[in-house]
């Protein structure tokens, strides 16, 4: 019998496969087409310190092979989410990582005591890497020494496992990776959304209201792999690989490129069945690879 089972800092999941934040809300709306307990963990949708609505519409643009969106964090506040989201996922056997950004170190900070401790939390990702945001987001993402403050005053502030999403859109994203590592992070999620922009040409504008948005998608997967197998190489922390992920065959590549897991997010629009066909898909490839356990075929590109 082929294991399929990973842990990542501690966080335990009966198989390597979650759903992305940012496109699975708390998993309400997939629970409706299966059990969500089928999924390795779930990262939750972005969390403020505040409620959010988003930012103003049209915020959805498809593009070859993806999609940018420019939603803005649009969530309900962690109060509510401690309230309402999480002992509604805390009923599932599923890991439940809650994904958490801020305006500043300061909101990171209160978000992050505030989910420290509460029941069916089993980590924290610390997104410093959305684009679609006016104001913190990407801003703390692109500088080692801003994302290392981030990581470490977060840290103090809670004793969750703290996931480290990383952000695409800079130089070396290994120097981002090596820092935060150094800072503190136990793990470390790649990639976010590409800085990306559609114009109508008709109307001679963005298609976007905020003019710029997050390209996500299968065209931004040899990019996402690209990255993971850089990062693998920097660092010692595990790795949560995504970006593009719709197929087994795309999960495997990640994981050969240093992939502890994976997770899906665009893909989840196109398919909302893809994460239990890539669970699938990857158990029976393992099989019929003679792979024992799935931890084997980690960093295995030669």
């Amino acid at each position: 019998m082929t294991k399929i089972a990973v842990e990542i800092a501690g966080i335990k999941m009966k198989n390597p496969v979650l759903a992305a934040s940012g496109c699975y809300g708390f998993g309400r709306e997939y629970n409706q087409l299966y059990d969500i307990s089928r999924l390795g963990g779930i990262m939750t949708k972005g969390t403020t310190l505040e409620p959010k609505l988003g930012n103003p519409t049209p915020r959805l643009a498809e593009t070859p092979a993806g999609m940018l969106n420019s939603i803005g964090l649009q969530n309900p506040g962690v109060d509510k989410v401690i309230l309402e989201e999480i002992p509604w996922l805390r009923t599932f056997d599923v890991a439940c990582i809650v994904n958490i950004s801020g305006y500043s170190i300061e909101e990171f900070e209160i978000i992050a005591e505030r989910l420290d401790g509460v029941s069916g939390v089993d980590g924290l990702e610390v997104n410093i890497s959305c684009p679609n945001v006016k104001g913190g987001g990407m801003a703390f993402g692109t500088d080692p020494h801003t994302a290392a403050l981030v990581v470490k005053r977060v840290k103090a502030k809670t004793k969750l496992p703290l996931i480290v999403k990383l952000s695409p859109n800079v130089t070396a994203i290994t120097e981002i990776a090596k820092a935060v590592e150094n800072a503190g992070a136990d793990a470390v999620s790649l990639i976010n959304t590409l800085l990306g922009m559609v114009i109508d040409i008709k109307q001679r504008k963005p298609i976007l209201a905020n003019t710029m948005g997050g390209l996500s998608g299968p065209a931004v997967k040899p990019i996402a792999v690209r990255m993971v197998y850089q990062v693998y190489t920097a660092v010692e922390i595990p790795i949560i690989g995504m970006g593009g992920i719709t197929t087994f065959e795309d999960a495997v590549e990640f994981m050969l490129a240093g992939a502890s897991a994976v997770a899906i997010g665009a893909g989840n629009f196109t398919d909302p069945f893809a994460p239990l066909k890539v669970i699938d898909g990857l158990e029976k490839w393992l099989e019929q690879e003679g792979i024992k356990d799935v931890r084997e075929i980690i960093g295995g590109c030669k």
